[in-house]
């Protein structure tokens, strides 16, 4: 046991003083962060390069002054002719046009549009549909119907959410947001499972390459070594992960405060708006951080926010000891990596099956057959029980999932131990899987 522990401390210290973990652990929530304010700034930078200039020549007469301008469109409606219209498309910016409206504009159905380019094809679209408007109320008009009687009518039906536990009390359910959170947490578990995995893999492959190896089994037992190393790269994992969240946090935080409170489009992105508003006083910016901050609060109130990382860590851990044992057997088999792919692709096979199932059958279908199966098998279980946690899996279905997670690690590192022993001091020679079956039955 002792050794074990010096193996796990040796590896764990190692890869943890690396240049390259200290640089991903601190970039990976700085990379997320810029990203999420890179996104909010280019779509304000979005919003103001695209707002349009519309001189408006309206031979009709009725239509130009039923034109509002508002935060994308200013309408302007001039008497001059076409030719004075076109030559100022050349002085001015590429958002300038000019919108032409016939005399039979309202029998027709057709208007023109010119430009010095290609317009942006929201502005286009948002012309046509005041257009259209404005060619509805004249319909409406005609037919004798009040037109602020069509517009009093509102159909939209909101419909508010709520899910029934088991004593019978009910709470706000948010299927969208559960939705985001099981796909990110199959994004999120699939790759860190094959990354810390070959992790695995690689280690062994570089001492057995170097030779380095025949001198630490004079020491340690096969089994002693490849435990060592698993638990100690899961630590280095596990380790790498709380730093992210932590860091992540206080990032998110941060930036959040600062583009709340200057800059109004984060306001627009919270509220799942898409208008550009500009907020003129601190009353009305005060007024409308309460609205996203207790939306916020409400959406995080429909998840189990604490059942969801506390099973991550659970299903991470029991996933990365079955797939790492896995690729120590494959590490010990082959001599470089470039030999890994026609073992490592047959043992990930039901991670990569789950992880693509997760996007369509786990996630329209959470309590169905076949993800409640797939939750249950330990190939599987990291990824499909994960993703069913944010819809609501009942306490007996986690623990039976994470039971027969345990039973398949033992398993698993029994069957890779077995193979561990003999290949990890093979050189020269091409495994294949009769050779594998034979070092698994091999008796020392």
């Amino acid at each position: 046991m002792n050794k074990i522990l010096l193996i796990i401390q040796r590896e764990y210290l190692t890869r943890v003083r690396k240049r390259s973990f200290l640089l991903t652990t601190f970039l990976v929530p700085l990379f997320f962060i810029g990203l999420y304010v890179g996104i909010i700034y280019l779509t304000k930078k979005s919003f103001d390069d695209t707002h349009g200039l519309v001189y408006i020549i309206d031979d009709e007469g009725s239509v130009a002054t039923q034109l509002k301008s508002n935060k994308n469109i200013t309408y302007i409606q001039e008497n001059k002719d076409l030719q004075t219209q076109l030559a100022r498309l050349d002085s001015e910016d590429k958002n300038t046009s000019i919108l032409l409206i016939p005399k039979n504009f309202y029998d027709t159905k057709k208007a023109e549009f010119l430009s010095s380019g290609k317009l942006n094809i929201s502005t286009q679209k948002e012309i046509q549909n005041d257009l259209s408007d404005i060619l509805r109320n004249h319909q409406l008009e005609a037919l004798g119907i009040n037109i602020s009687h069509i517009d009093a009518i509102n159909s939209e039906v909101a419909i508010s959410a709520k899910e029934i536990g088991i004593d019978g009390d009910t709470k706000e359910s948010n299927t969208e947001v559960a939705m985001l959170i099981a796909i990110a947490l199959s994004v999120l578990i699939y790759l860190s499972l094959f990354l810390y995995g070959s992790q695995v893999m690689r280690g062994i492959v570089e001492e057995k390459s170097s030779r380095i190896i025949e001198v630490i089994i004079s020491s340690v037992k096969p089994f002693q070594l490849m435990m060592g190393k698993i638990i100690g790269i899961g630590l280095v994992g596990l380790t790498q992960f709380f730093l992210w969240f932590l860091l992540t946090l206080v990032l998110a935080g941060v930036a959040s405060t600062f583009l709340v409170s200057k800059d109004e489009l984060s306001n627009q992105l919270l509220n799942g708006s898409a208008q550009n508003t500009v907020l003129t006083d601190a009353a009305s910016a005060d007024s409308t951080m309460e609205l996203p901050q207790s939306e916020i609060l409400n959406i995080l109130q429909t998840v189990n926010i604490t059942e969801i990382i506390v099973c991550f860590f659970i299903f991470f851990l029991g996933g990365y000891l079955i797939y790492s044992a896995l690729f120590a057997a494959v590490g010990s088999a082959i001599d470089s990596e470039t030999e890994a792919s026609q073992f490592t692709m047959p043992i990930t096979m039901p991670l990569l099956l789950t992880y693509a199932l997760s996007f369509g059958v786990l996630i329209n279908d959470p309590h169905g057959a076949v993800a409640t199966w797939l939750s249950f098998i330990p190939l599987t279980s990291p990824i499909a029980m994960l993703v069913r946690i944010p819809f609501g899996v009942p306490t007996w279905q986690i623990v039976v999932s994470a039971s027969l997670l345990v039973v398949g690690f033992i398993l698993t590192t029994w069957v890779a131990a077995r193979i561990y022993r003999v290949g990890i001091l093979m050189y020269g020679k091409k495994a294949t899987l009769k050779e594998l079956i034979k070092w698994f039955n091999y008796k020392s």
